[in-house]
């Protein structure tokens, strides 16, 4: 009997659990009237409360059916059952924690800053729609932007099945920004939307065998071609953020990627990111394409001098022998290949950049340290607010002020960020 008690005290004290983690909203996580403009939107808030909702049920269906079987079952097969509650109860936890922290923080200073990014997120995705009618199948809930400790930005995809969720699926995309980079001038930025527009457009299997298949082509290697194959994701992100951004994208990934020569040329056996010294070559050709002939070369020289493989790199040397022969395949299969999920179309016909987008951009630039309006896409801002950066006319606290404003202003009707972007 005494046993029996214990477990019908433990059984009674996770009943009193199983609701306390079923619903979310804008007053649980202490989002006041002022911060309303920079709230995730009701359709976020509807897409995690249905996930908690999903895993709530879950949990209740294995309660069910513990007290249902509670007086037949021996004691020990009642811990079994009970532990199967748990892992619910633990799997809404982790999924409640996760966006408690992402909503909760638009209460806080940076508030501003996050629904900032995700403007600019939105308008990538409306790029790609605009190039490319009816891309998507139907509207698409776009990224929510949060802040985290970490060296870089990350993202996590929509639908992803995700460890630290025990396998729940992701409703939404997430980027993660580091405490310290929330300024809106971050190429890398763009990479990461870019890393949720490869999942979303569905190439990206069809892009890694692609690459496979070229690299394989032209060097008869199975190392070379698996190298390319596991870098094929990163680089396609690099491809596509200089094609949201234009070369000011290109010049703020190399200031991402500029490290001791140590860290820059050592190739990483198994990685997914290429290795830094070639990724900028890699970018270097994509704006020759492009016919940035000019910023290719610039480019090139500024990483030239600055790493020097006759001063000695740990990349193995088939890497470095082949890579002039190679990059230029890459780029050109990435890019300018149709590909069957894409309608047959390239990359570079639903991400367009062409020369007039840059004029605009160095002219919004110009704006921004003038301090007067900028009408540009909120992607185009990044590179405008970059270049503004990098001319030294408008401190980087001023500069950043003006262009989270300007984003901000573009938050629809001031009472929360857009839903989803629009077909």
């Amino acid at each position: 009997m005494d046993v029996r008690r214990f477990i019908r005290t433990k059984i009674n004290g996770m009943r009193a659990r199983l609701s306390r983690l079923s619903r979310i909203d804008n007053a649980f996580v202490g989002l006041r009237p002022q911060d309303m403009p920079y709230a995730p939107s009701a359709a976020h808030f509807r897409a995690a409360n249905a996930r908690l909702e999903a895993v709530e049920q879950a949990a209740r269906r294995r309660f069910a059916q513990l007290e249902a079987e509670s007086n037949n079952s021996a004691p020990k097969r009642m811990l079994i059952d009970l532990a199967l509650v748990e892992r619910e109860l633990d799997r809404a936890r982790r999924l409640f924690g996760m966006f408690y922290e992402v909503f909760a923080q638009r209460g806080t200073n940076f508030g501003p800053a996050l629904a900032a990014h995700d403007s600019i997120a939105e308008d990538c995705y409306v790029a790609v729609r605009e190039a490319a009618p009816r891309i998507f199948d139907g509207p698409l809930l776009k990224p929510v932007c949060y802040m985290e400790h970490g060296y870089s930005p990350a993202t996590m995809r929509r639908g992803v099945q995700l460890s630290r969720l025990l396998g729940e699926g992701n409703p939404f995309p997430l980027i993660r920004i580091p405490w310290d980079r929330d300024q809106p001038w971050q190429s890398v930025f763009l990479h990461e939307v870019a890393h949720n527009l490869h999942a979303d457009l569905g190439i990206w299997q069809e892009n890694r065998e692609a690459v496979l298949r070229r690299v394989m082509g032209h060097a008869r290697s199975p190392f070379l071609a698996t190298v390319y194959g596991r870098w094929h994701k990163e680089i396609f992100a690099d491809f596509a953020a200089v094609l949201l951004g234009g070369p000011a994208a290109a010049w703020g990934m190399a200031d991402f990627l500029a490290q001791p020569q140590p860290r820059t040329m050592t190739y990483r056996p198994g990685g997914a990111h290429p290795t830094a010294y070639l990724r900028v070559y890699l970018l270097a050709e994509l704006l020759r394409r492009m016919n940035f002939s000019s910023d290719a070369t610039r480019l090139l020289r500024v990483w030239q001098g600055l790493y020097r493989p006759a001063d000695g790199h740990r990349i193995p040397q088939p890497l470095m022998r082949t890579a002039p022969r190679l990059i230029p395949e890459v780029v050109d299969e990435i890019v300018y290949q149709t590909r069957r999920n894409l309608a047959q179309r390239a990359l570079f016909d639903v991400i367009p950049f062409r020369a007039d987008d840059e004029v605009a951009i160095r002219e919004g630039a110009r704006r921004l340290t003038e301090g007067r309006n900028v009408e540009l896409p909120s992607r185009h801002l990044v590179s405008a607010a970059h270049y503004a950066l990098e001319a030294g006319r408008i401190a980087p606290k001023e500069l950043a002020r003006r262009v989270t404003q300007i984003l901000n202003r573009r938050v629809s009707n001031g009472t929360g960020a857009t839903a989803r972007v629009a077909a």
